[in-house]
């Protein structure tokens, strides 16, 4: 007896995410372990791998579709000959797809409906259904009518994080679809030209009308080579310029004296040396105690700019330079961990960020980021803050200075702090309050343990 099983998607950690390649087809024998489709979310892509052996005997999905957890990818023959009701169950659903596939009746809408390159409006429908012919095969118009757009809810989401009327967005992948580059293409192609935005992109740009992208010939002056950017970079370059261009930033600069904090540090290092303790576990700990005296910076202000949601939990995202470009993975609940498991976790993390190891789930719910430039140099900057969270702690290389104690200079190591922060959601005065703090329990870690 044939044994007909499900493949379904398991936890990934994000839901809604866009079927970008099928990598098997009816009648294929899959291994245990091998990929069934690919998924591009909005922060990594992932194969969802066969959670048996066996021989594909449907396919539920199509490119372009939105799968979340528990969603169903094929039906998998595990062992045997297939049984007698097995074919009359795919015959069945044979006959069932091109049904579904064929266009709805004109129904009576509000907007008319394109059909045939006229309107057709309530009353005046032509009779009959029109006929599947009149349309190319796998056009948007056939699973998405009248004037709406053809793209996943993923691509929907992305166009609205980057203030795009998807409307005015033309598709390029297969039947019409709206793809990420096509929102990408879009959003460039409007400030190269220096074209005012429409719909909700004028409502979140204000209107800005910018001079065309310069074009330059640069052989014409010595050798080049063109480089194509990373995904990442690509992926993280359109989500910097939303931020930048949307958030109000401020940057609040302040000095750490850490002298007593790095003699710790190398204290713990060589009681504990198997282990790669950073000064960054210390600001971690130090950031959630920031949050916890002033729960604004632990919080995130609505699309419409109207509502902010405070948070009750602690998500540290953690900026990791790797070869592809820059990436933050998320530590979780960090309030509820101590330093050497905070070490443990920061090493495990920033391995598999290198590695491209890391999945949605490592990647998303973060309520407040720190980018640390201290093991490369730098005195201070300005980073830019990652939406929807409303500050950023920037970290500078520390250095040895002359302060005065009161009766002489001393040598001290001090730490360049820069807090970026959305002046929507916070002022000058609560920034230079929290970064003072900040200060302070990095200055006596005692003070972390209050």
């Amino acid at each position: 007896m044939a044994d007909l099983k499900e493949a379904r998607v398991p936890d990934i950690g994000s839901s809604d995410v866009p079927v970008i390649e099928i990598l098997v087809k009816v009648g294929d024998t899959v291994a245990k372990d091998q990929g069934l489709v690919t998924l591009e979310s909005d922060k990594a892509t992932m194969e969802v791998p066969a959670p048996f052996a066996g021989v594909i005997k449907e396919l539920k999905v199509k490119l372009g579709d939105a799968l979340s957890e528990g969603s169903v990818i094929a039906v998998i023959e595990t062992a045997g000959e297939a049984s007698a009701p097995a074919p009359a169950k795919a015959e069945a659903a044979a006959e069932a797809k091109p049904a579904a596939a064929a266009p709805a009746p004109v129904l009576p809408v509000e907007k008319p409906a394109p059909v045939g390159g006229r309107s057709v409006l309530p009353g005046n429908a032509p009779e009959g259904d029109v006929p599947p012919q009149v349309r190319p095969p796998f056009d948007s118009r056939i699973v998405m009518p009248g004037d709406a757009p053809y793209a996943s809810p993923a691509i929907r989401a992305f166009a609205r994080e980057l203030g795009v009327d998807i409307h005015q967005v033309k598709g390029s992948s297969r039947g019409g679809r709206i793809v990420r580059e096509d929102v990408s293409a879009y959003v460039k192609h409007a400030l190269a030209s220096g074209a005012r935005p429409t719909g909700a992109a004028q409502a979140a740009v204000g209107g800005l009308n910018l001079l065309p992208w310069p074009k330059v010939d640069f052989s014409k002056f010595g050798e080049i080579e063109e480089k194509p950017l990373t995904r990442i970079q690509k992926i993280s370059g359109a989500n910097l310029a939303r931020n930048w261009a949307m958030i109000p930033h401020v940057t609040q600069h302040d000095d750490a004296d850490i002298t007593e904090l790095e003699a710790f540090r190398k204290k713990l290092g060589e009681e504990n040396k198997d282990l790669k303790i950073t000064p960054l576990v210390f600001q971690i700990k130090a950031v959630v105690a920031a949050l916890k005296k002033f729960p604004q910076f632990n919080a995130s202000l609505d699309e419409s700019g109207e509502k902010l949601t405070l948070k009750k939990y602690f998500n540290i995202g953690i900026a990791v330079d790797t070869p592809d470009g820059l990436v933050v993975p998320v530590i979780r609940d960090a309030d509820k961990k101590g330093l050497l498991d905070l070490a443990v976790e920061l090493g495990e993390i920033s391995k598999k960020a290198r590695d491209k190891k890391l999945g949605p789930a490592e990647m998303s719910g973060g309520c407040f980021s720190i980018s640390s430039l201290g093991g490369i140099g730098g005195t201070g900057f300005t980073p830019i803050v990652n939406a929807p969270e409303v500050a950023i702690l920037g970290v500078s290389k520390a250095q040895i200075k002359p302060v005065w104690n009161g009766q002489e200079f001393a040598p001290r190591l001090i730490l360049p702090l820069s807090l970026s922060y959305d002046h929507r959601v916070i002022d000058g005065a609560l920034a230079a309050r929290f970064a003072a703090f900040l200060a302070i329990q990095l200055g006596d870690i005692r003070r972390l343990l209050l």
